[in-house]
Formats: structure tokens, C-alpha cells, sequence
């Protein structure tokens, strides 16, 4: 027979601009269940209204409480984050029973509170992520890698070391930065490549994502790209490579598959720069020791295996901090924010 969660179960939800990740947390603090779905908000709220109704069909949970963080409330059909904020969890009590909103620094409050306090509302899914690892570690560096963008926060004595805690400080910080694996376009990553003996502009079109460069490179968990390609053609490395192709001005035809794939080797090595750099920005502030670890999360944490063994650091993943009933921690780590934002919610319950 399937395994029923206990009573006190509690779903944590993360409601991103492009994906909704559900986690199900059992009455014993173990992660029952956990999911992503596609759902591109910029494209209206009935797209979410969509993936909660899904979601809430595999979950099938009916008596759970609702723990809810976002970052979807930067989705340009909102007129300003607040309005996003609202919207969301508008959303949310049409769709969901009991509902508790996390506001970061001031915990988890109700729907009603949580509007008037969307300051601290809005994308503080990685605040959730962090207090969490916080507690379980002595110190680390959190690095988590999405299909958008990578956050890195310091972690010490049980607390969280950032020094942003909105997306414009953070961008400041270098604690948020804009570079994912799979929806960040290739002329984010690169602007000329070496190809064929020469320097070649890539063109500012949005003819390949980043995607394509780990298909390429045989390193992206097919799972973990749920969004169409940027032609919307077939995901596979000849698709891949024809896409790429493009960004040089010339057809798959053009060259051997060898070449597109050396191509995209050199455009992976040069966001792992990018993101080396601001790896080593704040391990260089001495917050944490030499020992500190990395600890990985999300859809993109191969990347960040790259990033603790060129900082000659220790490495973990961030399912390690959980304990799970599941054969497969992927999800677990690739939906690190749902995850934790729900094992926070059962200890602000006192269970």
C-alpha cells in the first residue's frame, strides 16, 4: 500500500516566476513527497492556478497545512512587487486551506499580514533555504543553483551571514546573481566565443539558453528542463546544437558535432568563472574558516561540486540536511526553498 503521511503534515510551496516546486513533509519531519512544475507566470496567473491544482493532485494532502514563499512576484504582469505579492497569495487562499505566508526575519504570518508586510515577502525564498542549512551546519557557504539564477550565502554559528536581504542588495552583495543552467540565455553568459580559429561575436538573440550548453556537455539532469527550448524544437544534443549553432551566425551543418560541443565547453567555463568569482567574493570576507564547506542545492548544484573543488572546499549536498523517505534526493535539492520552507512552518508549530 502507498505510505500515508501522519497527521501535522505541512506542504511548502515555492512559487517561482517560471516553476512551482511543492514539498510534503510528513507528521515526523521527514520529506514525503516532492515536485516541479513548468509554470510560466509572466504569461498570467492562470498558469499558476493551473500548477497548484496539479500539484495539490499529486501531493494529495487535503489536510496539510500550507507553508508559502515566492519569487514570482517579479513576473512583469505585475505592475511592482507588492502587487505581485498580493496577487500570489490571493492565489493561494482560493486554491489552499490554511495558508501561513513566510516573511523572512519576521516569520511566518497570515495571509492578510503577509500583504501588508511584502517587503519582506518578496523572494525571500532563499532566506527560508539559508535560516534552515543555518541551523544544521556550524558554517558553510550555501550555493544554490537554479535554472535562473545562483544564490551563495553565509552561514555561521546558526545564523545567516548576508548582508542583502532584497534582490537589489543582494545583486550589490554578489549574493544573487543572474546565472542559471538551463532558462539563462547564452548571450548572458558570453559576448564573443573562440570558433573556427576566431573571435566570434554571439548574437543578441535569444536563439540558445544555457540549457543547451550542459545538453551539450552531457552534465544537465534532463528533469531539471521543464521549459521549451528557445525554438521550441526537440531538447536533444543535435537540437541543442543547431540552436547554438545559431548564435555564431551559422547552421548545425556547419561544423561537426565535435566542434558545437567544444563550443559549449568554453561557454560552461566561462559562467563557472562568473560564478567562481563571486564564489570567492564571499569566502574572502573570513566570515567562515578555511574548512567552511560548500553545500550544494538546486537543479544546477553539479555546478556548484565545480565550484567547492576549484575553492579546494568540502562539499554536500543540501538532502543531506533532511531526512527523507525518498530512494532519490534530486528533487529534494533541487527544490531546496519548498523543502525548507516547510520543515521551518512545522518548528514555528512547536511540532
Amino acid at each position: 500500500m502507498p505510505y500515508k503521511t501522519p497527521d501535522n503534515s505541512i506542504i511548502g510551496w515555492d512559487v517561482g516566476g517560471a516553476h512551482l516546486k511543492a514539498a510534503l513533509i510528513d507528521g515526523k519531519g521527514r520529506v514525503h513527497k516532492v515536485l516541479q512544475l513548468p509554470c510560466p507566470l509572466w504569461q498570467g496567473l492562470p498558469h499558476l492556478e493551473r500548477a497548484l491544482s496539479e500539484a495539490l493532485n499529486q501531493l494529495d494532502e487535503p489536510d496539510a497545512l500550507h507553508a508559502l514563499t515566492m519569487t514570482g512576484e517579479l513576473a512583469d504582469i505585475f505592475p511592482n512587487r507588492a502587487a505581485g505579492v498580493a496577487a500570489i497569495i490571493n492565489l493561494a487562499q482560493k486554491k489552499l486551506q490554511t495558508v501561513k505566508v513566510f516573511a523572512g526575519g519576521k516569520g511566518f504570518v497570515r495571509p492578510a499580514q503577509a500583504k501588508k508586510l511584502a517587503e519582506d515577502v518578496a523572494s525571500a525564498n532563499w532566506l527560508a533555504s539559508a535560516a534552515f542549512a543555518a541551523a544544521r551546519v556550524k558554517e558553510a557557504l550555501l550555493v544554490d543553483i537554479g535554472s535562473t539564477t545562483t544564490d551563495f550565502i553565509l552561514l555561521k554559528n546558526g545564523k545567516v551571514q548576508a548582508r542583502g536581504f532584497n534582490d537589489h542588495r543582494r545583486m550589490v552583495y554578489g549574493e544573487l546573481v543572474y546565472a542559471g543552467v538551463t532558462r539563462t540565455p547564452v548571450m548572458a553568459a558570453v559576448s564573443r566565443v573562440p570558433f573556427a580559429g576566431e573571435w566570434v561575436g554571439v548574437m543578441a538573440e535569444l536563439f540558445a539558453t544555457m540549457a543547451d550548453v550542459y545538453r551539450l556537455s552531457g552534465e544537465l539532469p534532463e528533469a531539471a528542463d521543464q521549459m521549451p527550448a528557445a525554438d521550441g524544437g526537440e531538447k536533444t544534443v543535435r537540437g541543442s546544437a543547431r540552436r547554438l549553432a545559431r548564435m555564431v551566425g551559422l547552421d548545425l551543418e556547419s561544423a561537426p558535432l565535435a566542434d558545437w560541443k567544444g563550443l559549449a565547453a568554453y561557454i560552461a567555463e566561462r559562467q563557472l568563472q562568473r560564478l567562481l568569482a563571486a564564489c570567492v567574493r564571499q569566502l574572502s570576507s573570513g566570515v567562515v574558516g578555511d574548512k567552511a564547506p560548500l553545500i550544494g542545492a538546486g537543479v544546477g548544484r553539479f555546478v556548484a561540486r565545480k565550484l567547492a573543488l576549484r575553492c579546494s572546499r568540502g562539499y554536500r549536498d543540501f538532502s543531506s540536511l533532511v531526512q527523507s523517505r525518498l530512494s532519490d534526493a534530486e528533487w529534494v535539492n533541487g527544490c531546496a526553498p519548498a523543502v525548507a520552507v516547510a520543515l521551518l512552518a512545522r518548528s514555528a508549530a512547536g511540532a
